[in-house]
């Protein structure tokens, strides 16, 4: 029987634990018929199952010091192909018509970034051919096809999330659900703050401050890319029931709190080049050739020089990952007398919508952390965001001191849900 065009359409998307074991995916399997049994048109995006990434990785080391991402790509992309046709076959199982698409075969369709490539067009046709026979689609993650090459691409970590909201956005579905081994989004990383409390709503401009800060629960592009296009994303948990944390339009929340989470990042490094030269046009060669070689820049900060022969100091933070591919593109401008790198540092966050209309937040972050005996070695700001690099060692102790100075944690006051909360679609069992 085809499916009604009156059903809801919902995509669910379950991370690499989430499919990791046999009894994981068919934990998945039954979630996915059970929302297809409760009417809604299902189409679900698989990740690599547990550290399958991580294996493929490791293989392409053992037979290369730098592997070529064209083939990167090739290896990467295999799987999230595993993980989708294994979960077809337990649906299957379960009395309900699967088939498993790869990236390319979804429509997912790329630039020719290879291992961090960018979503250009989503061709839904196949898709709604399959939906439109009654079956659930489940679409490998993390993957697509480039325009120019056609060849395999990936979207770089955390990939999945993003085909998941880029499929919502072009399908038009009623809600984007992120499935992990988590219940929601939290004040703070429940690892380092046992009383972290579960947020049941942010705002778009929180999670993407929040993501691009070290919150791992979300990907930030999929993030960007619900905001831009409108998909409410419902992260929550494959192991249990409960509600997660939406992520919505500011717009349908109530009154924001002053700061809503502190998030953190181990996983950062600085470059300081000294001796810059002082003349315009030089930062904007720096950083167009780090663009270049597609490397994210974070902070930055410049000190004018104390004599013009001396040169300027410029400092810049990027991903630890990524440290070795900046130094190598900013060494062949030689703009600087000497390039400098520090491993050895971390970053810890406020976000906070609440924040935009409250004045003496940086203030009450430096006395904090000043409290602690904890040095501040750079300072980013955005309307809704103070991010503060210290010490790697010292990131833990920050990250407790400034979530109990801002009163964040279970005990606090819990949002109200927003109007019209009783009318979100639903899909769980």
């Amino acid at each position: 029987m085809a499916a009604s065009q009156e059903q809801n359409l919902v995509v669910m998307k379950f991370g690499g634990s989430s499919v990791a074991e046999p009894d994981d995916i068919k934990r998945a399997a039954g979630r996915i018929v059970a929302a297809r049994e409760q009417g809604n048109r299902v189409v679900a995006v698989l990740s690599a199952r547990g550290k399958s990434t991580d294996e493929l990785a490791a293989m392409a080391r053992e037979v290369s010091d730098r592997p070529e991402p064209r083939e990167m790509d090739m290896l990467l992309s295999v799987g999230e192909r595993i993980a989708c046709s294994l979960c077809a076959m337990a649906i299957h199982d379960l009395g309900q018509q699967a088939i498993s698409l790869t990236g390319s075969q979804a429509g997912i369709v790329t630039d020719s970034s290879h291992t961090k490539a960018r979503i250009l067009d989503v061709r839904t046709d196949r898709i709604r051919e399959k939906l439109a026979d009654d079956r659930i689609v489940l679409v490998a993650g993390f993957q697509g096809v480039s325009t120019d090459s056609r060849d395999v691409t990936t979207l770089g970590r955390g990939g999945s999330d993003t085909t998941a909201v880029a499929l919502a956005a072009a399908l038009g579905a009623d809600v984007c659900e992120i499935y992990t081994d988590v219940r929601g989004v939290f004040s703070a990383d429940p690892r380092l703050v046992p009383d972290a409390r579960k947020l049941s709503m942010l705002s778009f401009e929180e999670m993407l401050e929040m993501a691009a800060s070290g919150a791992r629960v979300l990907q930030l592009r999929a993030v960007e890319y619900a905001r831009n296009h409108g998909v409410r994303i419902h992260c929550r948990s494959s192991f249990e029931d409960a509600p997660g944390t939406l992520v919505l339009a500011e717009d349908e929340t109530m009154e924001r709190p002053l700061v809503t989470a502190v998030t953190h990042s181990e996983e950062e490094a600085r470059v300081t080049m000294t001796g810059v030269r002082d003349e315009p046009g030089v930062a904007g060669r720096i950083f167009s050739t780090l663009a270049d070689a597609n490397v994210n820049v974070d902070m930055i900060i410049q000190n004018e020089p104390v004599e013009p022969q001396r040169g300027a100091d410029l400092s810049f933070t990027v991903s630890r990952d990524e440290l070795e591919a900046a130094v190598s593109a900013i060494r062949v401008l030689d703009l600087a007398t000497g390039i400098q790198t520090d491993e050895r540092i971390g970053k810890v966050s406020i976000v906070g919508a609440g924040m935009r209309s409250h004045p003496g937040v940086a203030a009450k972050v430096f006395e904090t952390l000043g409290e602690q005996a904890i040095n501040i070695e750079m300072i980013s700001t955005s309307p809704i965001k103070i991010s503060c690099v210290v010490a790697a060692d010292r990131v833990p102790a920050a990250v407790k001191a400034l979530h109990e100075a801002f009163e964040l944690g279970a005990d606090a006051v819990r949002r109200e849900e927003p109007a019209g909360a009783e009318h979100r679609p639903t899909v769980t069992s």
